[in-house]
């Protein structure tokens, strides 16, 4: 592939890294800056190995682009552990002017979607990703984000094409394909990136297969959870995995039944962090069934953190 780039070793990126909400403020729409830096404090007191800031669970498509410049500058200022940071805009331009913003403040990492809300041709990523990748070079590793449920897919194909080149470190594969996961480790094994699993009903399976870890939206709630089970992998420990795949599977079960990220963000405010309104109103049902989780989440919660430590 001309103009082929060496990207910078991101060895420091895998574990458990908790995909941080972002803590609205109260009867606005902007991002409470000093609740980011306690909810930053809490996850990295808690066992995480990094921070994803800007996700899918952060809800980046609801802020304006000063309030993810202040976000990123202040949360990298906080931090102790290695900071990732999703720069995707819908624009080319946009995620490009994102990244060097990210990148100044200090982020060890940038992940990135395709264009996003309009379909594009997998010539048009491809070129898309190419592009990106001239303008913003390899001073940060940068992270492929397939989450082909809210955006354009990036085929496998793509994928593993622009992985192999060298432009991109990594992958984060929120697909939900083991399939596709599985291709991605194929490739893996002959030009090395970092594979970074994004579902967690998949990650047992994805990190025992190679992944080098997870960025999880759950785990910005239950951080303990997330960095137990991925203790217990790591040390082939199953009969514990199988103890907090249960915990962790309960905790899923309730989050599918609101829009996410609903339930990370009830959860947060039972453990006593500012998480802000959602982003649209639930309806009387689901309302009624939130109130329901609060409740379970404060009964449940303390026998979790038990099967963590």
């Amino acid at each position: 592939m001309p103009g082929s780039k060496q990207a910078p070793a991101a060895a420091c990126l895998g574990g458990v890294i908790a995909a941080a909400i972002a803590p609205r403020r109260s009867e606005e729409y902007s991002i409470d800056l000093g609740a980011t830096l306690e909810l930053v404090d809490f996850l990295t007191e808690r066992g995480v190995s990094g921070i994803a800031l800007l996700g899918s669970t952060g809800e980046f498509v609801h802020f304006a682009l000063d309030d993810r410049r202040h976000m990123v500058s202040f949360a990298a200022k906080r931090s102790r552990v290695p900071m990732l940071v999703n720069i995707s805009h819908s624009t080319l331009d946009g995620a490009i002017e994102l990244a060097r913003e990210a990148t100044a403040a200090g982020a060890s990492g940038l992940m990135l979607m395709p264009p996003y809300y309009f379909q594009y041709s997998q010539d048009e990523i491809r070129s898309f990703f190419l592009a990106f990748s001239d303008a913003v070079g390899d001073s940060v590793p940068v992270f492929l984000y397939n989450i082909p449920i809210f955006t354009n897919e990036i085929s496998i194909d793509v994928a593993t094409e622009l992985l192999a080149s060298g432009r991109y470190a990594g992958i984060k594969d929120s697909s939900g394909s083991l399939d596709y996961f599985t291709a991605l480790q194929k490739q893996a094994a002959l030009t090395p990136f970092t594979l970074l699993a994004g579902m967690e009903r998949l990650f047992i399976e994805e990190r025992r297969l190679g992944a080098h870890g997870i960025i999880s939206g759950v785990a910005s709630a239950l951080p303990e959870l997330l960095a137990a089970l991925d203790r217990a992998i790591m040390g082939s420990d199953w009969a514990r995995v199988q103890k907090l795949e249960t915990c962790l599977n309960e905790f899923l079960a309730w989050a599918v039944q609101f829009p996410w990220p609903a339930a990370v963000k009830e959860a947060l405010k039972q453990r006593k962090l500012k998480s802000g309104a959602l982003a649209s109103p639930l309806s009387a049902e689901n309302a009624r069934k939130l109130d329901e989780f609060a409740a379970w989440f404060r009964n449940w919660l303390p026998g979790a953190l038990r099967e963590c430590t």
